[in-house]
């Protein structure tokens, strides 16, 4: 399947051995792009690699740690080294770190921090160089409506996504007119490994990796600024533009934060 916004494009996708990443990586490969795939965890890269080249496409396996900026620094390098260029970078590694602020300590923060926000700002940080050189790109924020709306006890998990759901406004503006455009693409609860002990009410119901993959790829062929999906998390979300409070206590009510999965 040609896609002239995929086909022959060089891609760097964090995260990519499982969840949004892995099925974004297929699904890119199969209209055409080149992906290098990054994570830590080599022989789940190993499979989704696999699946790339079986569609006629080259895959990189580039086991990455994305709190190591040294690792991050050396992922854009061989890329760079290898295709020549960076046309499109997936921002998407992440963990579901969560606890009660009471008994919060400052290492989980930082721990969240390292690996939520700055992993995503340093992958930005590494490939703009030369996104900047080639007067072209495009950089996918993948965050989550927990950097729009806070729900207890996600308190680490909420900071580090509204840090970087803050990052990409900024950088969406700051590159304004240089040929490289950002999208943010904010899901709600997804069908992922993260969180496959974590239960939902009817009214948050879990969405696909498929889901967000195919709006990832529409944010990159319309480039759109920010999307959040399913839709009812922009109603939501505009609840809590209105009043936190309603929203407060419709989180209560459905118990939004889930049940099942350890603090």
């Amino acid at each position: 399947m040609k896609d002239n916004n995929f086909q022959d494009k060089i891609v760097i996708i964090t995260g990519a051995s499982s969840g949004i990443g892995r099925v974004t990586a297929i699904e890119m490969a199969k209209r055409g792009a080149h992906v290098a795939l990054a994570a830590r965890r080599q022989n789940l890269l190993e499979e989704v690699a696999a699946e790339i080249r079986a569609v006629g496409q080259e895959a990189l396996v580039l086991p990455t740690d994305v709190t190591d900026i040294s690792q991050i620094e050396r992922l854009v390098s061989e890329v760079v080294n290898h295709w020549g260029r960076v046309d499109i970078l997936v921002s998407n590694a992440g963990q579901y770190i969560r606890a009660p602020i009471e008994k919060l300590t400052i290492e989980t923060v930082q721990h969240s921090m390292a690996v939520n926000y700055f992993a995503g700002v340093n992958a930005i940080i590494a490939v703009l160089p030369h996104m900047r050189a080639q007067k072209s790109g495009h950089i996918v924020v993948v965050t989550s409506m927990d950097g729009k709306i806070g729900l207890p006890p996600d308190a680490p998990y909420v900071s580090a996504k509204f840090a970087l759901t803050g990052f990409a406004s900024v950088l969406r503006q700051e590159l304004q007119g240089t040929g490289i455009y950002v999208s943010n693409i904010i899901p709600g609860r997804t069908e992922t490994p993260m969180i496959d002990e974590l239960r939902v009410p009817w009214i948050s119901a879990k969405i696909s990796s498929e889901s967000v993959a195919r709006a990832i790829m529409r944010a990159i062929r319309k480039r759109q600024a920010e999307v959040i999906i399913p839709y009812r998390g922009v109603l939501l979300y505009y609840l809590y533009v209105l009043s936190p409070r309603a929203s407060d206590w419709v989180s209560r009510r459905f118990k939004l934060d889930g049940w099942g999965m350890g603090s």
